[in-house]
């Protein structure tokens, strides 16, 4: 049997995974009792995954009532996008020298796989996070590659909220048209050009109007 730890962590992770899937979506409430139910344990291990996700801004505790699923505005994801911008822009500018053969064909292995044509929207997000984690990750500051995780995982929820049932079946995806001229810029030394079209690929995301200035 699970102690209560590792089952508030796996209540926590099935109501995530709930909120990608959209099977959980925004303003719906969750209850606590419901939960409990559905997951046949104790109060405390549900009530503890609750709280870290309001901790998290994914739920909102309305009290006497429930736990509210928080919808993310547009204001959210460009000041999320505009945060990736500066922070992969800047350990790139500042750590971009570190980078050899090796990786950059890693790295060009992982953009094959985003040019993949699926119909799993989610295969495909997880190619292209594989791809800036990967990128950043080589870059040598595990400070920066934890934020960048943690910005993932709630642009995550914004794609599930956003760009949910608008996956064009059967096309090419275009959001990581620029991941090519990211790395080339970057092997042979031009970090601005580099900037350049890391600003435009965030600008992509989900096909959502934006603007990384």
């Amino acid at each position: 049997m699970k102690n209560e730890g590792s089952l508030k962590d796996a209540i926590y992770s099935s109501i995530l995974e709930g909120i990608f899937a959209m099977d959980y979506r925004p303003g719906d409430i969750l209850n606590e009792k419901a939960l409990v139910e559905r997951y046949n344990c104790s109060k405390s291990p549900v009530r503890e995954a609750l709280i870290a996700l309001c901790s998290e801004n994914v739920l909102r505790s309305i009290p006497r009532y429930g736990y509210e699923v928080v919808r993310l505005t547009m204001e959210d994801i460009n000041e999320m996008i505009e945060f990736r911008y500066i922070l992969e822009g800047g350990i790139l500018r500042e750590r971009h020298s570190r980078l050899t053969a090796a990786q950059f064909e890693r790295l060009r292995a992982a953009d094959e796989k985003c040019k993949l044509d699926t119909d799993d929207p989610w295969e495909h997000w997880e190619y292209n996070s594989q791809f800036h984690i990967k990128l950043i990750g080589y870059c040598g500051s595990d400070y920066a590659l934890d934020e960048l995780k943690r910005c993932m995982s709630r642009l995550k929820r914004a794609y599930a909220q956003f760009y949910w049932g608008k996956w064009d079946k059967g096309l090419p995806p275009s959001d990581t048209r620029n991941h090519a001229e990211i790395l080339a810029c970057l092997e042979c030394g031009d970090v601005d050009g580099a900037l350049l079209h890391l600003r435009d690929d965030l600008n992509d995301f989900g096909g959502l109007e934006k603007a990384v200035n």
